[in-house]
């Protein structure tokens, strides 16, 4: 990014992750997202917009690390971990793989195990009562969540089937 260092030395670690994380370093653009195109159709067809949690709650997965665990989460993502954890990570999303990329989300984290809760299973228990409302509302909800949200036996799906919700993968 040719950034000098002490502009970089100003910042939280937990921050300096979601600067390069969204830098592209990774090969992934955030502009090129499915959620990011979802977003601008529901806008461009005059189609209300909600969010699972606010912007405070969302931050608040990273903002709300202490020190200690920034450091360890920068370490994490940004220190070859020498594993294959997260290898076809792209053609288990493009299968619709929600099991293997729950896998491949939790295995990064292996290290950080805290911090893959706190990513995916809190957020995801926290999600469920909201999206139980919109399946009782009798109206009709497009929820977008990460895919790494779906799987796995914290994931939504598992979530919402143990509250008895039908859940089939199309």
């Amino acid at each position: 990014m040719k950034i000098p260092e002490d502009k970089f030395s100003r910042y939280r670690p937990w921050f300096l992750v979601l600067m390069l994380d969204s830098s592209g370093a990774k090969g992934f653009s955030h502009d090129l997202g499915v959620d990011e195109f979802i977003t601008n159709r529901a806008q461009a067809n005059g189609k209300p917009i909600s969010g699972l949690e606010s912007g405070g709650e969302h931050n608040a997965v990273f903002s709300g690390l202490t020190d200690r665990q920034s450091e360890a989460l920068l370490l994490v993502n940004f220190i070859p971990a020498g594993n294959s954890a997260g290898d076809g990570t792209l053609s288990a999303w493009r299968a619709g793989d929600v099991e293997k990329l729950a896998r491949d989300t939790h295995a990064a984290y292996a290290d950080f195990p805290a911090f893959g809760d706190r990513l995916l299973g809190a957020r995801n228990r926290r999600w469920v009562p909201k999206i139980e409302g919109y399946l009782k509302s009798g109206q009709t909800y497009f929820v977008v969540v990460g895919a790494a949200h779906l799987g796995g036996g914290d994931g939504l799906l598992a979530l919402l089937r143990a509250r008895n919700c039908k859940v089939e993968q199309l």
